[in-house]
């Protein structure tokens, strides 16, 4: 079969990408057939590679290397990497390695493509994975995207509505198709999404940039307040998603904010017009509250996904304003 690696900051596109391939497996003899391991070591990496096929059809192993390529993390020597090549070139005949890595959607955590490790895995099956761009071919691109993902869900959305939704939430495919589900279940019987439903079901992010001033300039009641709004329309892991995108480029700001301009620009993928606003608006905004903050949602998002907390809503309230 096939090595495969996927890289970008689109990991809903390559979590699909992924599935496709997984949905062929034999669906009787699936938890023997797919693999997947996170960033392991390099004894590890090297055994999982050297995976042989089983008699029980094709084989899926999908490998996230994601930290391979962080800046901290130690690099491979070069006669691993020598290893490296050496295993992916001897892929037997009846399994299909993906390696991915998930690069951060903010900008901070590029791959570098001139390491020799990108340079080993772009020798297969390279596909770069990006997010759409918020600019005006982005957003019709975008809205193209919406409109075959409905139609994917058995839902109808016009351009103009679609358009809207990019407008109302933002580029996250998976905070999109998400939407769009709930969206579908919202109008049944009817077979369309229109704009007045997206406009009353659907939170905005002005609604979320409104509440996650408020979080981060410590006012409690009001952010309490919002945080109950916000609940009626989205789900607790869909709030921080956007929160800790929101907190980490403000705490990037707060950190480099004696640097040139052009460096935070290209640090926090924010234009100057946004960081000059921010900065004059932030003022009364301590680095420490916010690093606390982050921490505290953090530790939350951990519980809530490792079934931890027993009430999710809760203990991102508490994470918010506790």
């Amino acid at each position: 079969m096939a090595v495969y690696f996927y890289y970008g900051d689109e990991d809903f596109n390559i979590e699909q990408a992924i599935n496709e391939k997984k949905n062929k497996l034999d669906k009787n003899f699936l938890a023997m057939n797919y693999k997947r391991v996170d960033n392991p070591d390099f004894p590890t990496l090297i055994n999982v590679l050297r995976t042989q096929g089983m008699m029980f059809g094709n084989m899926l192993i999908v490998i996230n290397c994601t930290k391979y390529f962080e800046k901290k993390e130690t690099a491979f020597s070069d006669s691993q990497l020598k290893e490296i090549e050496d295993t992916l070139a001897l892929n037997t005949d009846n399994i299909d390695i993906v390696l991915i890595a998930i690069t951060d959607r903010d900008g901070n955590n590029k791959i570098d493509t001139r390491k020799k490790l990108f340079k080993i895995f772009a020798k297969y099956n390279k596909q770069e994975f990006p997010a759409y761009k918020m600019n005006y071919y982005g957003k019709k691109d975008l809205a193209q995207w919406i409109i075959k993902c409905a139609k994917e869900h058995n839902i109808s959305v016009d351009i103009s509505v679609a358009e809207y939704m990019v407008e109302q939430i933002g580029n996250n495919l998976r905070l999109l198709n998400s939407e769009i589900e709930k969206l579908k279940l919202l109008v049944h019987p009817k077979k369309i999404i229109t704009e007045e439903v997206v406009k009353n079901y659907c939170v905005s992010n002005e609604d979320l940039f409104a509440f996650a001033e408020l979080l981060m300039s410590n006012n409690s009641a009001n952010a309490l307040s919002e945080y109950r709004k916000l609940l009626s329309k989205r789900h607790p892991l869909e709030i921080i998603t956007a929160i800790q995108t929101i907190l980490r480029k403000r705490i990037l700001l707060k950190l480099n904010i004696d640097k040139p301009i052009e460096e935070i620009m290209q640090l926090t993928a924010m234009s100057e017009k946004q960081i000059t606003a921010i900065i004059k608006n932030s003022k009364n905004q301590s680095l420490k509250h916010l690093v606390k903050l982050k921490e505290k949602i953090t530790s939350a998002e951990y519980k809530i996904k490792s079934g931890l907390s027993a009430n999710p809503e809760s203990e991102l309230e508490y994470a918010f304003v506790g």
